[in-house]
């Protein structure tokens, strides 16, 4: 395990019980390095939606952890926020709660010479993902060839 997924890993440990102590859910935890700063950055949410207060109860419940744990070593900043409208599925409650729902694939390479796909997520596994088009026909994924899975946004 390298030292960021390390990081990202004690975050969502010691996190988890506060968000969920506030009535969210913690969707993701990520250790990033951005314009020369890192970034320790936890994504919240709730049904209806997160605000800055939110963002700002976790953030003071989980500052005091930081600075006692201090098990990161360098220097960072630490941000709350929500996961915004095109949240990526990343772990299995995602998928779970997307099933039925239209979401858009990119693909690391083109299949058919294409990259990107919009379908509805019929069903997922550890290894795969199938959506289904509105001609009825299915198209399946590994995992392993997509870069990016995500709620479709439609305006």
């Amino acid at each position: 395990m390298s030292r960021r997924e390390e990081y990202e890993r004690q975050t969502e440990e010691l996190l988890e019980p506060i968000v969920e102590e506030l009535g969210f859910e913690l969707v993701d935890v990520e250790y990033v390095k951005e314009a020369g700063n890192w970034y320790l950055r936890a994504y919240i949410d709730k049904p209806g939606g997160i605000a800055v207060d939110d963002c700002e109860a976790v953030s003071r419940r989980f500052s005091d952890i930081l600075d006692e744990k201090d098990y990161i070593d360098d220097s960072y900043i630490f941000e709350v926020s929500s996961p915004g409208l095109g949240r990526p599925l990343k772990k299995e409650k995602d998928y779970q709660r997307s099933i039925g729902e239209e979401v858009e694939i990119r693909t690391y390479r083109a299949i058919n010479k294409q990259k990107e796909f919009i379908g509805v997520l019929k069903e997922f596994d550890k290894n795969t993902v199938t959506i289904s088009y509105e001609d009825g026909s299915t198209q399946t994924f590994e995992k392993s060839e997509i870069a990016l899975i995500r709620l479709a946004l439609d305006f």
